[in-house]
């Protein structure tokens, strides 16, 4: 065993598949289902949000998918990225765990997102797009998206939620430098943003309520707009993929191999791309890697969700999915992990944690930025807000491991830095910010409004 500290692959070790966890999935798919009429999705509805191969790429069956080589040429400005052993962060906590973490805050944009926003705006220019719309919360996905959309010269509209738009003025810089428009949702540009100001002027805006405005302008361009999402659906994790398959590839190379593979969640799309390519050799060849999916106490859909049918989106615009789910019609409170704030989680996500797959974890705000601290000053990055959630359970795992006296091997995704949210580490220094647990009457409420789906046997 060497005292190696990163773990590089070349240029040729760029995957050319990406994963498709559909193929291996251990427990049936439920059905997509159309939202004004509650039945499954044809083609046709979902062809006015998005082109015909991402269509085909979500309900595909085949294990890979290979990935064009004109999107594996732009990946090139970042990958493949390092793998780090976090000897620094070992040593603080005095542990016989190794950790590792997969650092994906080396792309351009500073996260894991431009992995599908590449594949993305290069499927829309294909097919003819002419502008996407979407959604961020705390910006990381709307610049990856603005990033890509340059790349491939289609214009890009973001609807930023306002409590975000409002804590991280540089995110949105960031996206208008790549040429984007970036609008504080709700707004008044769009009727359903238009009736929730009317209803409440002050709120401060949500995912679902984002979510809702891109879809409305994208279905009613005519056909030049289309939607572009940054988490939740199996094409996004899909794309996400070439994390983890990486990931191995470089485990192999350090001569080890993870007890537990963690990512924090508000989608689905970062800890899927790590965990995933792991799950299938837990599936496919006997591992026993433990797959952990780290959430805030303030929005924890898989941890106090629901598991049902649920609306996309607030304004019931988006298709119906099974989910777990906090409802769409959660708001929720202005944590400073904005990328985290959705009220549902991924379906196979979702599927997997019903079913014994992977496991969930719920962290406290103050906690989760105590371990982001603890990190940056032993490690020298700064996590992202979203990512210090990983980092959190990172370091719990490692301080089990020291209890126990047991040499761990720890992997987890830092999904992205933290350069632009220094304002949410201000707050944090300042003693502003405070630990909010999502009440479980509230979610319970939520079951009232869930959309009445009755499908056949």
């Amino acid at each position: 065993m060497t005292d190696q500290t990163r773990y590089l692959l070349s240029e040729a070790d760029l995957p050319k598949f990406w994963y498709n966890v559909n193929a291996d999935m251990p427990v049936p798919p439920a059905p997509v289902l159309n939202p004004m009429t509650l039945e499954p999705v044809t083609p046709d509805f979902l062809g006015v949000l998005f082109p015909m191969e991402l269509i085909l790429q979500e309900i595909s069956a085949e294990r890979y998918i290979q990935i064009p080589e004109e999107v594996r040429e732009i990946y090139k400005l970042y990958r493949p990225t390092p793998l780090h052993r976090a000897r620094r962060l070992e040593k603080t906590l005095g542990t016989t765990a190794h950790i590792y973490y997969k650092y994906e805050g080396a792309s351009p944009a500073g996260s894991h997102k431009p992995n599908t926003a590449i594949a993305q705006a290069f499927y829309n220019k294909a097919a003819g797009t002419k502008a996407l719309t979407t959604e961020t919360g705390a910006g990381q996905w709307g610049s990856a998206l603005s990033m890509a959309g340059k790349f491939f010269d289609i214009a890009v509209e973001v609807y930023m939620v306002k409590v975000s738009y409002n804590q991280k003025p540089y995110r949105r810089l960031l996206m208008e430098t790549f040429g984007a428009q970036v609008f504080a949702s709700p707004t008044d540009r769009t009727q359903y943003g238009r009736s929730v100001l009317a209803e409440d002027p002050n709120s401060p805006g949500s995912l679902g309520i984002a979510i809702s405005e891109a879809v409305e302008v994208a279905a009613t361009s005519g056909g030049a707009k289309k939607y572009s999402l940054g988490s939740v659906l199996n094409h996004v994790l899909m794309h996400q993929s070439v994390i983890g398959e990486e990931a191995l590839k470089q485990m192999d190379m350090a001569g080890e191999y993870p007890d537990v593979v963690l990512g924090c969640v508000g989608g689905g799309s970062n800890f899927a791309g790590i965990a995933y390519p792991f799950l299938r050799e837990n599936l496919r060849n006997g591992k026993r890697t433990r797959l952990v999916a780290v959430e805030p106490d303030a929005t924890p859909s898989l941890t106090k969700g629901i598991y049902t049918f649920d609306y996309g989106d607030t304004a019931k615009m988006a298709p119906i999915v099974k989910m777990h789910t906090l409802g769409h019609n959660f708001v929720p409170p202005p944590i400073h992990a904005g990328g985290l704030r959705y009220h549902g989680m991924a379906p196979s996500v979702s599927a997997l944690f019903d079913a014994g797959h992977i496991q969930a974890v719920a962290v406290p705000q103050l906690a989760t930025f105590d371990a982001a601290v603890t990190f940056a000053q032993s490690e020298g990055i700064v996590p992202a807000p979203e990512s210090a959630h990983a980092v959190r359970a990172a370091i719990d795992e490692a301080l089990d491991a020291k209890a126990k006296g047991e040499k761990r091997i720890i992997l987890f995704n830092l999904s992205g830095h933290g350069n632009f949210d220094m304002a949410a580490y201000q707050a944090y220094f300042s003693g502003k910010l405070e630990d909010y647990a999502y009440p479980k009457e509230a979610v319970e409420a939520a079951l009232h409004q869930l959309p009445q789906v009755n499908l056949p046997a």
